[in-house]
């Protein structure tokens, strides 16, 4: 009887500790209307976007589920990319589309929060910016901030090459996004945009 017991709390043990384990947080779960609400898009550039989930592991060490609005045309390579970021457990705070942060960028960096679309303007130029055609991402803005002039955006993050999250010339994540042609704003001569990947297209 006692060896039933314990054979019993055992298999009860093991599958608690499956199902825990197999347990996807949830950081975003909008519907595409949802996620382009609040602000107008011209059609050209909407009918390009699509509303795509991704899995990684967080800084709590558990897996999460997010989502991107990007570029139909690297739907692709961002999933190839993020299945790369979960395998390796490369930590992303969070993946939520900026809808939620009232389509603020300094608010949805502080928030540490990774995002591709955002329809605005280069900061400080006229031109529109790659994430206004979801051809760009920015990655963990608290461990990879902008750097010019001296000065981190978002206020307060620090560039630590030892720290979780942060992405260096030899980081796979970077070499990946590389390979597909892609360019890091890491490594840029008049600032550092540690933060920014984007996908230049004729």
């Amino acid at each position: 009887m006692k060896s039933f017991v314990l054979l019993f709390l055992i298999i009860t043990f093991n599958f608690s500790a499956q199902t825990e384990s197999d347990e996807v947080i949830v950081d975003s779960d909008l519907t595409f209307e949802e996620s382009v609400s609040g602000i107008t898009i011209p059609e050209s550039i909407r009918n390009n976007l699509i509303l795509i989930d991704v899995q990684y592991y967080s800084f709590d060490n558990k897996l999460h589920k997010g989502q991107l609005l990007v570029h139909k045309s690297v739907e692709k390579d961002l999933r190839e990319i993020f299945e790369i970021i979960r395998e390796t457990k490369f930590p992303i705070h969070k993946a939520v589309p900026i809808v939620k942060y009232g389509w603020n960028d300094e608010a949805s960096m502080l928030s540490n929060n990774t995002s591709c679309f955002n329809y605005r303007k280069v900061k400080g130029m006229k031109t529109l910016s790659y994430h206004s055609k979801g051809l760009a991402i920015d990655i963990n803005p608290m461990q990879n901030p902008h750097i010019k002039n001296n000065k981190s955006l978002p206020e307060g993050a620090i560039y630590d090459k030892s720290i979780p999250g942060t992405l260096t010339d030899s980081s796979i994540i970077v070499k990946e996004f590389k390979k597909r042609g892609w360019i890091w704003g890491g490594s840029w001569r008049s600032s550092k945009d540690y933060q920014h990947f984007e996908k230049r297209t004729n």
